[in-house]
């Protein structure tokens, strides 16, 4: 059953400055492609802020079905929600092999302290984020499928020499499981947007062409 809005926001990656500091903490560890990190209900022990490699957050059900939360790279983090000791929220993959600074929770409140400038990233962060939230809930409830895949696309276009491509190589599946639809409608909504002249494709690479239609 998939009933998520079409992404959580992404974390704004740390500066320069946080990231090397953090890239000295006790504790790195590296995983290889296609490893689950955390599962979603998990006992909150650590967060982990990515060195190196992707991960993607998800939900899934006891079929086998899963909803894509999101994906977050190099300067990004999760489990940051370590601090108030509830479970984990949604299970982490990586999607290529990856390499984390772990920060212990019983351990956040130091390195918070030691780094007032992560902290008050964290505190913007978690506003922005929230505010997201209620985008993506105003979506669900307002906006038809045709509305949910325009939004994901815009929100994934890049600027790459004057054109905006989708700047990850999404599957119709993977667009499914993060607007909450089947295949079979994503490729329906696909087919309209480039007989409309709203996106191109090309190998996997989708290329918005102009302003997409809300539905």
């Amino acid at each position: 059953m998939r009933s998520a809005p079409s992404t959580v926001a992404p974390t704004l990656p740390l500066s320069s400055g946080i990231l090397q500091a953090l890239s000295h903490l006790p504790t790195i560890r590296s995983y290889p492609k296609n490893t689950v990190i955390v599962s979603e209900g998990d006992s909150t022990d650590s967060m982990y802020v990515v060195l190196a490699g992707r991960v993607k957050f998800f939900l899934s059900d006891r079929d086998g079905r899963e909803i894509v939360l999101g994906t977050a790279g190099p300067g990004e983090y999760f489990g940051e929600m370590a601090l108030d000791g509830g479970p984990r929220s949604a299970s982490v993959l990586t999607l290529e092999p990856s390499r984390f600074a772990v920060i212990p929770k019983d351990e956040m409140q130091s390195v918070l302290a030691a780094h007032p400038d992560f902290t008050l990233h964290l505190m913007m962060d978690l506003m922005r984020r929230v505010r997201g939230l209620t985008e993506n809930v105003r979506s669900l409830a307002m906006m038809d499928v045709f509305g949910r895949v325009a939004r994901l696309l815009l929100e994934l276009a890049v600027d790459q020499d004057g054109k905006w491509i989708v700047a990850e190589r999404l599957t119709q599946q993977e667009i499914a499981n993060r607007v909450g639809a089947s295949r079979e409608m994503i490729s329906r909504v696909l087919k309209d947007l480039v007989d409309g002249g709203y996106i191109a494709l090309d190998a996997g690479r989708i290329e918005v062409l102009r302003k997409l239609p809300e539905g």
